[in-house]
């Protein structure tokens, strides 16, 4: 960079170190003035990195620009957790004929009184790590893909841990202006139709959630809503109404073939229609699921299907929330039909309702809610579960939150032991024929 200055010839016209001097007279008093240029190095060093710096950001905000728009996300969740319940007595085992198989030791008092206490990750939200993102490639088209996986902050399980990764869902698709189609392992229409509906908001303290999972329903805001090797195709809304459809591949392969004669290409496959309306204050989900050609291995040879197993386990769901601000109201009702002459896995038909209600408290949320399981049991009497669950949400911002709730569940003796998923898996808490609570209190971030 070059700097002029005018100065008296005095000062520095008989100075012969300085650099490109010229001296004319023209003061405004006739005096000499010394016209002098002198490089300012350092200014044009300063000029050159700035130079350097703004073609180095252009340069990659072109790239970015051609590259995949990508956003990182997450939920962190933990929380205490103190639950407790009568051991009860030992479970009647019986065989897929209705043959009871223990008569020795069936009804025989369990002494004792199982509990935990300790930390439980995913309790309000579950933990998850993602990444996602979109390219526009043109005429309102754009390729889109996520990559979510979960795991548990109070233990080595998920990310990080030797077992390998915990698919939450991870697929790739294009979007458009007449909707989404997507490809690999996605939520059935279920699993957000069952968090829409829901006061105790789908958490591991949820009567919703726990009952349906350990019931074995696909229609659950759990990872059995989660399809593998799935084609999706979700619409854009339209004046509310959203309709998404699901085919996941059962890809069986007994005996470790897929030859033709062993494994069909329609075995374990499962299907999925949900419909959503949502506008204002009301939300109306109706859902339908199934699995189809649902076949096991035979006990004595892994090789061919069991007797009695191929046919379809359907499942329906309708539910809906009215949000009144004061106050807002859930209400949900679901069934599952099991064809099968096997008892598929241990899944019995069985229904469950629920009915719940939220209110502001302070900053924080109230929310209440009632559910049963009732199951439909083959060869034996039928069994109910019910319980009641409350939670109280408190924001500290936008992204952080605290709560505290608490869960009671109790079990007919013909029901199935369950418990809160917070608590641990099916019966390590609840017993049939007994009652069980779990208190829990966390902190949830999201990012």
């Amino acid at each position: 960079m070059l700097l002029r200055r005018l100065v008296p010839v005095s000062a520095v016209c008989e100075n012969s170190a300085i650099h490109r001097a010229y001296c004319f007279p023209g003061g405004p008093f006739g005096e000499t003035i010394l016209t002098l240029y002198v490089f300012n190095l350092q200014g044009m060093i300063d000029m050159k990195r700035k130079l350097i710096a703004l073609a180095v950001a252009s340069l990659a905000s072109g790239a970015a620009l051609a590259q995949t728009n990508v956003t990182m996300y997450g939920v962190v969740d933990a929380g205490y957790v103190y639950s407790s319940g009568s051991a009860g007595s030992v479970p009647p085992i019986y065989s897929a004929t209705g043959v009871l198989l223990n008569p020795a030791t069936a009804g025989l008092k369990i002494p004792g009184t199982n509990k935990f206490s300790g930390l439980a990750s995913g309790i309000n939200s579950g933990n998850r790590f993602g990444v996602k993102g979109e390219e526009a490639l043109g005429n309102g088209l754009k390729a889109v893909f996520t990559l979510e996986y979960g795991l548990n902050i109070d233990n080595n399980s998920g990310l990080g841990n030797t077992g390998g990764l915990n698919a939450r869902q991870q697929f790739v698709g294009l979007a458009s202006n007449y909707g989404t189609v997507a490809l690999g392992r996605q939520y059935a229409p279920g699993f957000d139709a069952t968090a829409n509906n829901d006061a105790l908001e789908s958490t591991d303290m949820s009567i919703q959630s726990s009952f349906s999972a350990y019931a074995g329903d696909t229609i659950t805001p759990n990872s059995g809503a989660r399809f593998n090797n799935a084609v999706t195709y979700t619409s854009n809304n339209y004046s509310g109404v959203t309709v998404k459809a699901i085919y996941g591949f059962g890809e069986s392969n007994l005996g470790g073939t897929y030859n033709d004669k062993i494994n069909s290409i329609a075995d374990n496959g499962k299907v999925g229609f949900g419909v959503n309306y949502a506008n204002g204050p009301i939300n109306l989900d109706a859902v339908y699921q199934s699995r189809l050609n649902a076949v096991v291995a035979d006990p004595f040879n892994a090789a061919l299907k069991a007797p009695g197993s191929g046919k379809s386990i359907n499942e329906w769901y309708l539910g809906g929330s009215y949000d009144f601000k004061v106050v807002k109201l859930y209400a949900s009702y679901q069934a599952l039909d099991n064809n099968n002459k096997l008892v598929y896995n241990g899944i019995e038909d069985n229904q469950l309702w629920t009915l719940g209600v939220t209110a502001p408290i302070g900053a924080g949320t109230l929310g209440l809610s009632y559910g049963k399981l009732q199951i439909d049991r083959r060869n034996v009497s039928d069994g109910d579960s019910w319980g009641w669950g409350t939670m109280y949400s408190y924001p500290l911002s936008k992204r952080t939150a605290v709560y505290a709730a608490y869960t009671y569940i109790n079990n007919d003796s013909h029901s199935l032991p369950l418990n809160t998923q917070s608590a641990g898996d099916i019966g390590q808490i609840g017993a049939v024929g007994e009652s069980n609570y779990t208190l829990g209190a966390g902190i949830r971030h999201s990012f």
